[in-house]
């Protein structure tokens, strides 16, 4: 059995050890700060270590001999985990979406002799193997675009929105600059701009730039494609509200207040949905043609307890690459990007088929549907 260090006892890290667990393939071990976290993650079969992520020498020891450390932290303690990483010589793998971080694990990992393995969750994440997958099949390419959102199935407030994620990694993804293709050139581009609506099912949506959701790709394509960009979805008119929380009452500067403020009045939901919508548009046998993926996923059991659908997406995510590195199927040392691997492969790993709308129990109840796409915009 392979030994796991799960960093995080939180909504997503309780349920990538639930995934793991479950298996009977992994040695699984939570650590986090919090005593409380710790004993809701806690289970038969996982162990759990008190530890704070700030202090490098109790993070190496605690990596020690391990196979592999998934990062489910906050963004900004991330780096720390992988510098450990580096340190104890143990593979990595994380789900920020922060990109001065992902730009420190790919330094970190010149060398290494063992994976490096960022961004591994929704987006950024599956949807950059979904893109490069329908890419790899043009002859020639000109725009790609990336649409994705976990949203309320009821939506009942003015921001028509509840929280189902990290504060803290929502908040960062609306302020950071945003990387994109501009006429062929990688650019940085502001978030929540380029605001944009369209119909799915016959449900509006918008959908605006945001950072971090493309993951290493804009380095990928850059020079095959003439625009590339992602864009996160929302219900119409919650871009316009955060624009006056961010801009007009300045608490893109205050952080920690427009966290407060958003975790004690806008409720947490267990009945989420995720969107994955991602549009190709190119040359194919002499003909200027557009290829389109879209599905909606909806949350399910993990090892008896209710996941909404971003907590089972951002750990399918993880632990499929997990599982994929341990089959060999995957670069065993050095930076690997979510792009280089194959869709179909992805799909077919026990815990990739989540998005391919198989649930985890096996039973017959899909947990993701085709989208019928109505005058997209």
């Amino acid at each position: 059995m392979k030994s796991i260090l799960v960093i995080g006892a939180g909504k997503i890290g309780s349920t990538i050890v639930d995934m793991l667990n479950e298996t009977g393939d992994y040695e699984v071990t939570v650590a986090d700060a919090s005593v409380e976290a710790l004993s809701a993650a806690g289970k038969t079969g996982i162990k759990t270590v008190q530890l704070d992520f700030n202090d490098a020498v109790a993070l190496q020891n605690a990596l020690k001999g391990r196979y592999a450390v998934l990062s489910a932290a906050p963004y900004h303690l991330t780096g720390h985990v992988a510098q450990a990483a580096r340190i104890a010589e143990v593979n990595y793998f994380d789900l920020t979406e922060d990109v001065a971080t992902t730009r420190m694990v790919k330094e970190l990992s010149e060398g290494a002799a063992t994976a490096f393995i960022p961004q591994c969750g929704l987006a950024p994440g599956f949807i950059s193997i979904v893109a490069h997958d329908i890419a790899s099949r043009f002859d020639k390419l000109d725009t790609v675009r990336l649409r994705v959102g976990a949203l309320p199935q009821y939506p009942s407030n003015a921001l028509s929105y509840n929280l189902t994620w990290s504060t803290d990694g929502v908040i960062n993804e609306y302020i950071e600059r945003c990387e994109a293709v501009v006429d062929g050139k990688l650019r940085e581009v502001p978030a929540m701009e380029e605001l944009e609506e369209f119909s799915l099912d016959g449900t509006r949506y918008e959908a605006f730039n945001t950072s971090g959701g493309l993951g290493t790709l804009c380095e990928t394509l850059e020079g095959k494609v003439r625009n590339l960009n992602y864009k996160t979805i929302r219900y119409p008119g919650h871009c316009a509200l955060m624009r006056v929380l961010l801009n007009d009452l300045q608490l893109r500067n205050r952080r920690e207040v427009l966290k407060d403020i958003l975790e004690n009045a806008v409720p947490a939901t267990m009945q989420d949905m995720v969107i994955v919508f991602v549009t190709v548009t190119g040359e194919r046998g002499g003909r200027y043609v557009q290829e389109t993926y879209a599905r909606s996923i909806y949350g399910q059991k993990v090892a008896g307890t209710q996941r909404t659908a971003i907590q089972v997406t951002t750990a399918a995510g993880i632990c499929a690459m997990l599982d994929l590195l341990v089959e060999g199927k995957l670069p065993q040392q050095g930076f690997v990007r979510q792009e280089e691997i194959d869709l179909d492969t992805f799909l077919a790993n026990r815990f990739g088929r989540v998005y391919a709308g198989v649930r985890l129990d096996e039973s017959r109840e899909p947990a993701a549907k085709n989208i019928r796409l109505d005058a997209v915009a």
